[in-house]
């Protein structure tokens, strides 16, 4: 085996840990190992182990490895806060299917691990790495460089992540790292500009199981800058000797730096930070800006753990070959739009990363000096992000519905406003803007957002929820400050405005108590970095999603061998040559009856861009319809057009449609290539329009490609069916319960599938039992019961108009508390469930003001959503055929 050093190693200084000085002790439970359940041979196995740490500290441990004894190189995988190892177990199945040898651990104080908690501490969680470092460099399946010095990379995700950044500051040793979503400088990101993140701070606490599981001095610094609204030097300072930014200047590996743009908590500039530091250092460093983070979003797994092992196999296995992706790419827009249906996910990317300042053009701003107030106990406060309702059940939930939650409350705020933009700005960094700040108090805490204000004035948009405290020292006499706004990424339309908002106070942080007047005024223009390197393309279909069951070689031979069957067939609608598909009165006798229909006069279209859901309980005749419009079955009335041609046996415009009904079939015998390879020679259509490399590339199936088919496991098979489903990119893609079969993590992965695919002009159908998943994957249904149907529009009007709210609180709420918000202006009414509230709000409700109320009631919100599922409309639209 090869064990020469890539270039890049020659950045690396002596080591300063020992591995000797760092002996670690195996306890009892070692070597029970674990044939872990994979659809990729070899099986992976797995070995838990209780470490102790010299400390009296005992980690949890597990060690993956799968295929022969050789060696290979290692990964430490960390999770994130108040998580543990198990988080990250798929992952670290996964790379050792890879031929990774990879060790997970739960942190001290989370898991089955003891000890407290450190938060990175570099003689505690730190240490410990260094520890399972030496432990890897002993074990025979663990490739070393030199005694005692394995070729190991480190990834993880927030806490996980900056554990991967200090472990490469360091312990020299760390040969590559891939962090995400998390941060450079602790104190910059709890305590930015001086300003208590007073929200995220006490999340983070309650999610390592309180105060009392942090190392004391930990907890005394929380429970001081808690009390006091202040961070103080010596909180700085203990946060700074945690971060990594402590040791920016020691890292000098490879580093793939994956950040969250829906992060209130360590936002982008965190990410860039760490970006500068690093590159200044000589390392590759390539950044990754994902839609979520951790307000929530798509936090977008799959691509992102097949860009890590990608970044290892260059990095750790040496392979030049392999594709680490672009210097910097951003994830644009996406998910599915459920007032207009409109399926939209996009990447763009650069040959460099940009920055935060890349081409900067002036955008005026008007307003005259303003006067506003910090009120009295700061309240009540502005909203824009709300911490712990990020997730599915939260913020997400009320974007559905068309709103935002950003307030700013009359009199605590000063605003400044752009005239209309000619044309539209892409906003790719952090705007900055020179104020004049007065106070009647000695210093002034300020909030400064951006908004995106709609044409007519009225809608605004606070990008991805985000503003920047700051605390401004020595104002009484007045004081120019220029402000850094958050980094986004965001267009702004055609003839909509900016609006710059400074306000006295915000929900999420800590401001002053005491009551003062703050008077601002402008002293610059708004400047915009728009990254004109940064260029989007046509939303590809991602080789990370494997999990996509679509046609099987037994449709092409069917209509193959059909050809010479046609009838003559009508002529083409020109009207109807850019939809999709229109089915009118279509109907199908069960064989042997005269009047009983699997299908009756089943009528709808389907537009371009669509998702579309065909539901209905068992016998509803979904299948029967999907036999008929791939023209498998003739039908006995009506008529099925895709594009304008009518469907028959062989009709020249099924070559634009691919489709999965009743499993894909392969030639055992044959390789996977072959499989495909044959498949396209029975299309007779040329080579060249196959684009066979995209399908190979989907499938993901590597080196498996060139074995026979029968060898493949179920999963492996699906693999192969998306490369046959996706040959020649077809414009309507047909779906047959497509997650039969599936997990959960690979139903999400297969959710994505489709809407990038409809997103790029192309349209999907898919037949499925799974509600929950088809409401969050469609944009359109159509429902049927007994062969006719019985509703078909966008998801939200057969769902609801989202007028009746479930509220989930944290504990149960007292009556009298529900009597006060049954009261409030634009509530018809409020009752107590299970769960928490379920709101009815009347003609003059908004959910964005109900929110606002329930904080200023001091309701412990935990979600807020539409109460109405499509499991409700589903059933009531069948009744009892279900």
């Amino acid at each position: 085996m090869d064990l020469r050093l890539p270039a890049w190693r020659g950045l690396r200084r002596p080591r300063r840990i020992v591995a000797a000085a760092a002996a670690v002790v195996v306890l009892a439970g070692a070597g029970t190992w674990t044939a872990v359940a994979d659809d990729d041979a070899p099986a992976v196995r797995r070995a838990d182990r209780v470490m102790a740490m010299g400390d009296g500290v005992r980690l949890d441990t597990s060690y993956f490895t799968s295929g022969s004894d050789g060696r290979r190189p290692a990964v430490l995988l960390a999770h994130g806060f108040g998580g543990s190892k198990d988080d990250v177990r798929q992952q670290a199945e996964n790379l050792a299917s890879d031929g990774y040898a990879v060790l997970t651990w739960s942190a001290r104080g989370f898991g089955d691990s003891t000890g407290k908690i450190g938060l990175n501490g570099p003689d505690a969680e730190v240490a410990d790495v260094s520890r399972l470092i030496d432990w890897l460099a002993e074990q025979p399946q663990v490739q070393l460089d030199r005694s005692g010095d394995p070729r190991v990379g480190m990834a993880g995700a927030s806490y996980g992540g900056a554990i991967s950044l200090l472990g490469a500051g360091y312990d020299d040793r760390v040969d590559a790292i891939a962090p995400a979503v998390t941060y450079w400088n602790l104190a910059d990101a709890l305590f930015p500009n001086g300003v208590f993140k007073k929200l995220w701070a006490g999340i983070f606490v309650n999610s390592g199981g309180g105060c009392a599981e942090f190392e004391p001095r930990l907890c005394e610094m929380y429970e001081r800058v808690a009390e006091s609204g202040t961070p103080d030097t010596e909180a700085r300072e203990m946060l700074e000797a945690r971060s990594p930014s402590a040791v920016g200047d020691r890292i000098k590996v490879p580093t793939l730096l994956v950040q969250g743009q829906s992060d209130s908590l360590f936002p982008l500039g965190q990410a860039d930070a760490a970006a500068r530091a690093i590159k200044a250092n000589g390392a590759p460093v390539d950044v990754d800006w994902i839609a979520g983070g951790h307000d929530g979003g798509d936090m977008e797994t799959s691509r992102v753990q097949a860009r890590v092992q990608s970044w290892f196999d260059r990095y750790l296995k040496d392979d030049k070959g392999a594709d680490t992706g672009p210097a910097f790419r951003v994830t644009r827009t996406g998910g599915v739009d459920s007032t207009d249906g409109e399926a939209l996910l996009r990447g763009a990317s650069a040959d460099a990363y940009p920055g935060l300042e890349s081409g900067q053009r002036s955008v005026e701003l008007t307003g005259r000096e303003q006067t506003f107030d910090n009120p009295p106990g700061a309240g009540p406060p502005a909203v824009s992000a709300l911490p712990g309702l990020g997730g599915a059940g939260g913020l997400a939930q009320l974007s559905s519905l068309g709103v935002g939650v950003s307030l700013d409350f009359p009199g605590q705020y000063a605003r400044f406003e752009s005239a209309p933009v000619g044309d539209d700005l892409r906003i790719t960094g952090s705007p900055t803007v020179t104020v004049h700040v007065r106070s009647s108090s000695d210093d002034a805490v300020l909030f400064a957002k951006v908004y995106d204000v709609g044409a007519d004035g009225t809608q605004q948009v606070l990008p991805s929820q985000l503003v920047t405290p700051l605390r401004v020292e020595g104002t009484r006499s007045g004081k120019d400050v220029t402000i850094t706004l958050p980094a986004i990424d965001h267009e702004v339309d055609k003839g909509h405005r900016l609006r710059l908002v400074l306000a006295s106070t915000d929900l999420a942080y800590a401001s002053p108590a005491a009551p003062a007047t703050y008077t601002v005024s402008l002293k610059s223009d708004l400047t915009i970095p728009t990254a004109p390197a940064v260029t989007t393309a046509a939303a590809p279909l991602p080789a990370w999603v494997w999990w996509l069951p679509l046609t099987g070689a037994v449709i092409a031979l069917a209509l193959l061998l059909s050809a010479r069957r046609r009838t003559t067939t009508p002529a083409p609608d020109p009207a109807l040559s850019d939809v999709p598909l229109q089915i009118t009165d279509l109907s199908k006798r069960y064989a042997k009856s005269a009047d009983r229909y699997a299908v009756r006069d089943l009528s709808f279209r389907v537009e371009k861009g669509q998702v579309l859901g065909l539901l209905g309980p068992n016998g509803a005749g979904k299948t029967t319809t999907l036999r008929m419009l791939m023209g498998l079955i003739k039908p006995d009335g009506g008529e099925i057009r895709v594009f304008g041609h009518a469907i028959r046996p062989g009709a020249p415009v099924l070559s634009r449609v691919g489709a999965f009904v009743e499993g894909a079939g392969f030639l055992p015998h044959l390789s996977g290539r072959e499989n495909l390879e044959l498949y396209w020679q029975a299309t007779g259509r040329p080579a060249e329009d196959a684009h066979l490399d995209e399908a190979l590339e989907i499938a993901g199936l590597g080196d498996a490609l060139a074995r026979a088919v029968r060898t493949y496991s179920q999963g492996m098979r699906q693999r192969l069916a998306i490369a046959q489903a996706m040959l020649g990119l077809p414009d309507l893609l047909i779906l047959d319960e497509p997650t039969n079969g599936l997990d959960p993590p690979q139903i999400r992965e297969m959710r994505e599938v489709m809407i990038r695919y409809a997103a790029a002009g192309r349209t999907v159908i898919v037949s499925s039992h799974l509600l929950a998943e088809v409401e969050q994957s469609c944009t359109h249904l159509v429902v049927m019961d007994r062969g006719r149907l019985v509703q078909a529009g966008p998801v939200g009007e057969i769902v609801g108009s989202g007028d009746t709210l479930l509220v989930g609180t944290a504990v149960p709420v007292e009556e009298p508390v529900v009597e006060k918000v049954a009261a409030l202006p634009g509530v018809a009414s409020a009752v107590l469930t299970d769960d928490g509230l379920l709101v009815r709000l009347d003609a003059d409700g908004s959910p964005v003001r109900l929110v606002a109320e329930l904080v200023r009631l001091e309701v412990p919100v935990a979600s807020v959503g539409p109460h109405r599922r499509l499991e409700d409309a589903f059933l009531t639209l069948i009744g009892g055929s279900a």
